[in-house]
């Protein structure tokens, strides 16, 4: 069975979690479910970024310790993927004893093969993103990234020779062209990289909220936080662990943190003498009027108040199916409802329910025989639905969605022209059947898109049992078994005004 190892960036706990972590989190998850249904040994690693020096400031401002900040904020982390119905394997704190112990363990191995010597750090900080500052992008004294001021810091620190990997990191992207995602980032990469890499420091010595070594020094919070992609899987505790599923194929981040991960994260990983990432992906933002969405504006998206108002899984397509993934994306209430009323009320949810309602009249609730025939086309159609695969494994989250509602429409379409309403029973039978196959199998393929709508649809169409076991591997038509009782219930996406 071969492995898949999937990871998200460790998101900071000094604010609760907002649309765009949902985002992130939501890419994973499909990707995830997505491999686990073509049979592979599946990883996935998600958790909370938990130290730094903004950790300490905003617990002092609620007057809490740093640790009851990272308690509560973690907490809420984990209870919105519970929500979202996120299928992680780990979700990893940066506050735990294995990952603390880890990190010194790699500091040491670092400076143990010459790549860390002792100097003193004399430049600018920014504290909101825990970011070094070089001079040359300082804009009166203000931050590039979040716009805010930057502090001027002196101070003794350990320092990692980044500068020494630059033509190693120059030669790796252009030998490995999947290793940077989306495409149009590499140069944006190379850019930086060709602009002359500095060697960075990785300890602070004036910030107490981290994890301490040697001569009172605390590790910078992101290198703490990039090695949780090792310690997620027990580097250099669990041999056996470790080798089963490093390196990462896939790991998700927001365009915000590329630098460290496309630039700072590979060369530790060289320095370890360790396989690099199959591919890291940055996705866009959500945007509220061109500027990020953002709570000092007044700008947050709740996903919990979503979620209640319209559930799970219409939050999950809308994020993966409104721009496609790597892209930013505008967010407004009415661009959303307009979404869910059209594509998942009218469209999935419409052709569900008059379908049941017409074998709740017709046929006594029971699925009809199909009598040894199937409309050739829409059947054709269906089993197309695989080839959504590559689109899910190329990150075209949004193609495959679009490629699946075309079968919704083309199902509702064939319904409509049938009219089984019109038909004897004889007649009828084979269309309504013909429609609650295309139904399972538009049901199978949205297991990782729509996990709880998935399992809905064939509740209704009365194979729970069966269809759990169902999976990318072999896709047949003819599996829904005639006899069986549906469950018509009430409209799985009502229409919301």
């Amino acid at each position: 069975m071969s492995k898949f190892y999937i990871t998200t960036p460790l998101y900071y706990v000094n604010d609760s979690p907002h649309i765009g972590h949902a985002y992130t989190e939501v890419a994973a998850d499909v990707l995830a479910r997505s491999e686990r249904l073509l049979g592979k040994d599946v990883f996935f690693l998600t958790g909370t970024d938990e130290h730094g020096q903004k950790i300490a400031a905003a617990s002092s401002s609620l007057n809490l310790s740093p640790k009851e900040l990272a308690d509560r904020t973690a907490a809420r982390f984990q209870k919105l993927w519970e929500k979202l119905n996120i299928s992680y394997d780990r979700f990893l704190r940066t506050t735990e004893a294995s990952h603390e112990k880890l990190v010194r363990e790699v500091f040491d191995k670092i400076h143990q093969k010459g790549d860390l010597y002792l100097g003193t750090y004399k430049g600018s900080y920014c504290i909101s993103c825990e970011s070094y500052v070089p001079s040359s992008q300082l804009k009166e004294n203000l931050c590039p990234d979040c716009g805010r001021k930057a502090s001027f810091l002196e101070e003794p620190a350990y320092f990692f020779r980044l500068s020494k990997y630059q033509e190693f990191l120059l030669s790796y992207i252009r030998e490995n062209p999947d290793f940077i995602g989306p495409k149009f980032r590499e140069k944006e990469v190379t850019n930086f990289i060709r602009g002359g890499l500095t060697d960075l420091s990785i300890t602070r010595a004036g910030c107490q909220w981290g994890i301490l070594i040697k001569e009172n020094f605390s590790i910078y919070v992101w290198f703490d936080a990039l090695l949780n992609y090792l310690s997620g899987i027990n580097y250099l505790s669990d041999a056996k662990l470790f080798e089963r599923y490093w390196p990462p194929d896939v790991q998700f981040i927001g365009k915000d943190i590329i630098r460290f991960h496309d630039v700072i994260w590979p060369a530790i990983l060289f320095s370890l003498s360790l396989p690099l990432p199959g591919r890291i992906f940055a996705h866009g933002w959500w945007v509220i009027g061109g500027e990020k969405i953002s709570k000092s504006k007044g700008t947050v998206v709740s996903p919990e108040e979503i979620i209640s108002e319209f559930g799970a899984d219409s939050l999950r397509y809308f994020l993966l199916r409104e721009v496609p993934f790597g892209l930013d994306g505008e967010y407004s209430s009415p661009v959303f409802l307009k979404r869910y009323n059209s594509d998942l009320a009218n469209d999935l949810g419409n052709l569900l329910h008059r379908s049941l309602s017409l074998l709740e009249t017709s046929f006594e609730g029971k699925i009809p025989s199909s009598c040894g025939s199937s409309d050739e086309k829409l059947k054709e159609k269906s089993l197309s639905l695989p080839g959504i695969i590559k689109s899910i494994e190329a990150l075209k989250y949004n193609e495959a969605l679009i490629k699946i509602w075309e079968i919704v429409g083309a199902a509702n379409k064939y319904l409509d022209e049938k009219s089984p309403w019109r038909l004897s029973q004889k007649e009828a039978g084979p269309v309504l059947y013909n429609v609650g196959e295309t139904l399972r199998l538009v049901a199978l393929f949205l297991k990782p898109f729509l996990p709880e709508t998935s399992k809905k649809i064939a509740q209704r169409l009365g194979i729970a049992g069966e269809f759990e076991e169902q999976n990318f591997r072999e896709v047949k038509w003819g599996l829904l078994p005639p006899g069986r009782r549906i469950k018509k219930g009430e409209p799985i996406f009502p229409r919301k005004k």
